[in-house]
């Protein structure tokens, strides 16, 4: 076994006063049993009684540090773990050939966490915590930067997952009164533990608590995908890469530009179709969507500006640039950035699009590859916009169609441009409705 750490290092660690007031009280052998410490890997356990029947089931991970612990407690780490620690550095925690049953499972899954982020499962009423952020304390054995992050993520979406089962169990009454201050608690923490793509979808949960007729069905769906993502997280070293990309992705791992830059480009003659500016507080966000004539694949280019600079203007609709793009890693790649470009930005070439039955069909692939999607680009080959009440319409030579939304103003630009007749169509496809983004023809195109 390592070197043990002094009681202030312990105490380091400590959330709060209070915690380590309790922990000291804990340090004791008296409520304590199948204690135990390991070097291979360095993990401390024990079964700590309180005042249920049955002991709380305490493991700490040394290496990161990481806790698991059987209570209820929300404190990171909670004060079993500090007092099992406290009796561990007092010399009073044996050596141990191998871990208890309790414990192993968990620290085998945490072996893979430092290989492939975390796995750890958590059952019902134990919680796997991390410190909040806190590093291990001076003088101990330190993981790696990657390592503590991907620790803080697991411990947030553990907390994550029991507030989403406190919603279900106290109900959705009330909540589409709320307002953001429900939410915002949850989100907040989100961005506590390193996980700001978890954080963005919790603070877009007020509008669909507001959306009218069927929010509840429409709440907890949202749900109900945070929670599939929380599992597929614990999971993280079983999955495929691509998918294993994705849910990081939706987690919030940041992905640098020169790892996408160096991974292999898709070389082709991409029509420029649509492009959309979306302003969130202080920051402009800009979506290209792309085509390869080609290759067939559809991209998006994100550029971003924070107030007051300028957005990338070089993406013009209505254009067709030979270049390389290079997407970012996923299941069902879309983002991409955009490498050597080895033409000017020659005139507009339509492509060659498909029928309603297509994008559907599409769209249903891109799903059960990415159960996380919220929009999909649909290429409609030719269709005509019909006004409805209170729904339009895009209907293609087929009579199939697909139902429209978007602002009034952009609907009827679309039926103006038609003209009633057959016009090309690309638009996101949420699952329930299309949203225009940019009408074509052989030679020509509108952004709406």
């Amino acid at each position: 076994m390592g070197k043990r750490w002094t009681a202030d290092q312990v105490l380091q660690l400590a959330s709060d006063a209070s915690s380590a007031h309790a922990g000291r009280k804990l340090a004791r052998p008296a409520p304590w049993s199948a204690i135990g410490a390991r070097a291979d890997p360095e993990a401390v356990w024990g079964l700590c009684q309180g005042s249920g029947s049955k002991p709380y089931q305490t493991v700490v991970d040394l290496g990161g540090p990481a806790y698991r612990c059987s209570c209820p407690s929300r404190k990171f780490p909670c004060k079993h773990a500090l007092g099992l620690l406290l009796l561990w550095s007092s010399g009073q925690v044996p050596d141990a050939a191998e871990p208890a049953d309790f414990a192993a499972a968990w620290l085998a899954s945490r072996r893979g966490v430092a290989v492939a982020g975390p796995g750890s499962a958590r059952e019902r009423g134990t919680s796997d915590q991390a410190g909040r952020g806190k590093p291990a304390p001076k003088g101990a054995p330190e993981a790696s930067n990657k390592a503590r992050r991907a620790a803080r993520v697991a411990a947030g979406l553990e907390e994550l997952d029991q507030w989403l089962r406190d919603q279900i169990r106290t109900g959705l009454a009330g909540i589409d009164r709320a307002g953001y201050g429900h939410f915002d608690q949850a989100a907040a923490r989100m961005v506590d533990a390193q996980a700001p793509g978890v954080a963005s979808t919790l603070r877009r949960l007020p509008a669909v608590a507001a959306s009218g007729e069927g929010w509840p069905g429409r709440l907890v769906e949202e749900y109900a995908r945070l929670r599939l993502l929380i599992v597929a997280h614990r999971r993280l070293g079983e999955l495929a890469e691509p998918l294993a990309a994705t849910v990081r992705s939706y987690v919030g791992y940041l992905v640098s530009r020169e790892e996408v830059l160096a991974r292999a480009p898709v070389h082709d003659r991409w029509a420029v179709l649509g492009l959309r500016d979306a302003k969130e507080e202080r920051l402009t966000t800009r979506r290209v969507w792309l085509h390869g004539l080609g290759s067939g694949r559809a991209a998006l280019v994100l550029t971003f500006a924070a107030a007051g600079q300028r957005l990338d203007a070089s993406l013009v609709p209505g254009t067709t640039v030979e270049a390389d793009l290079h997407f970012y890693p996923g299941a069902m790649p879309l983002r991409a950035l955009v490498g050597r470009r080895r033409s000017e930005p020659g005139p507009f070439t339509g492509p060659a699009g498909g029928t309603v039955a297509d994008a559907l069909a599409g769209y249903a692939a891109a799903l059960a590859a990415d159960p996380w999607l919220l929009r999909w680009p649909v290429l409609i080959a030719a269709a005509v916009p019909v006004p409805g009440e209170p729904t339009w319409h895009l209907v293609d030579d087929a009579a199939d169609a697909l139902p429209l939304a978007s602002r009034p103003e952009d609907l009827w630009r679309l039926l103006a441009v038609s003209g009633g007749h057959p016009i090309g169509v690309l638009g996101e496809w949420t699952g329930a409705a299309l949203i225009p983004v940019a009408a074509f023809g052989a030679d020509w195109v509108v952004a709406l």
